[in-house]
């Protein structure tokens, strides 16, 4: 298996001068801080769909189910050849290993959401889907999707990130060990993760893993995938966070001294009511996972689901 996680990007967000006037969108927290940590696949539908460098702006029209696109003034419309172009790229990505996008705001070909749509008087509403961006979520609803704008809300950037990770994982079990026995250590080192996000799905994943020789695998697989990717779009918060750091706390309760255990409880307050990060308690209790050793929570992949040089949990 390989190590590295695979991200599609827009390919204007690593510098690549694709856009319409010839020039680029660079998004230095994709190529600089991910990039160490992912092998990008990038893409830009209008210069892969035979569109040239530099070239007349496009624009969504009509129905914003089903817009169409087209050239802003001449009005050609180049929807069919948009989409014919985009089916054949989604299948080719589907060998490309992926564990996420992340795509260009606001275009009307990757704009994953909120993209100006037009009426016939030439009013906007932004409540528009890129083409290729539809098409790419359409085939691929368990991936984690991003655009640029958006990661720099800290908290969407940790939730997107954690999620490639773990679409990753996920990858890595359907190549390495697609038993229900590779289920059962597939959901076991994630469980705490999942608590974290949802406690409904982490109950609701239990049950199909439980029940797993009760129906088909490829169901169970296919299920399994759906509501473990469902659980973790659900954003964690400082409660059920402060639910799962109490959790861990007490597989030590024998094993820490009361001052230990007061300065934990202090410190996993301070963070459930707002006056430190997550990284506080988390520091301390990987600490002592490590110097007094459990199996069960080395393995728990809450503990550290990515690269901590991305510091991820040190947002407020």
């Amino acid at each position: 298996m390989d190590d590295r996680v695979r991200l599609g990007v827009s390919s204007c967000l690593l510098g690549e001068r694709v856009r319409y006037d010839g020039q680029h969108k660079l998004d230095r927290y994709v190529r600089d801080i991910l990039g160490p940590y992912v092998d990008f696949v990038p893409v830009c539908p209008e210069v892969e769909c035979g569109f040239p460098v530099p070239r007349p702006s496009f624009r969504l029209i009509g129905d914003e189910a089903a817009p169409r696109l087209v050239v802003t003034k001449s009005g050609e419309d180049v929807t069919e050849r948009m989409l014919a172009w985009a089916r054949r790229r989604v299948d080719e990505l589907a060998g490309e290993g992926l564990s996420g996008f992340v795509f260009k705001s606001d275009s009307p070909s990757s704009g994953m959401e909120r993209v100006k749509v037009y009426n016939e008087h030439g009013m906007a509403r932004r409540s528009g889907v890129g083409l290729f961006a539809r098409t790419f979520m359409e085939r691929f609803p368990a991936l984690p999707v991003e655009e640029e704008g958006r990661l720099h809300d800290l908290g969407l950037r940790e939730s997107f990130v954690e999620r490639v990770f773990a679409a990753k994982r996920w990858q890595d079990f359907l190549q390495a060990d697609p038993s229900l026995a590779g289920l059962i250590r597939f959901h076991g080192t994630h469980k705490l993760q999942i608590m974290a996000h949802s406690p409904s799905h982490y109950r609701s994943l239990g049950r199909q893993v439980a029940e797993g020789r009760q129906q088909a695998f490829g169901e169970l697989l296919g299920a399994y995938e759906h509501g473990f990717a469902e659980a973790l779009r659900v954003r964690a918060t400082r409660a059920r966070n402060a639910n799962v750091l109490y959790h861990i706390m007490g597989f030590f309760k024998r094993t820490l001294d009361s001052d230990a255990k007061e300065e934990l409880t202090q410190h996993i307050e301070r963070y459930r009511t707002g006056v430190t990060t997550l990284v506080v308690p988390l520091t301390l209790l990987n600490h002592y996972v490590r110097r007094l050793g459990n199996e069960y929570l080395r393995e728990q992949t809450y503990l550290q689901p990515h690269p901590f040089e991305l510091q991820l949990r040190n947002h407020p």
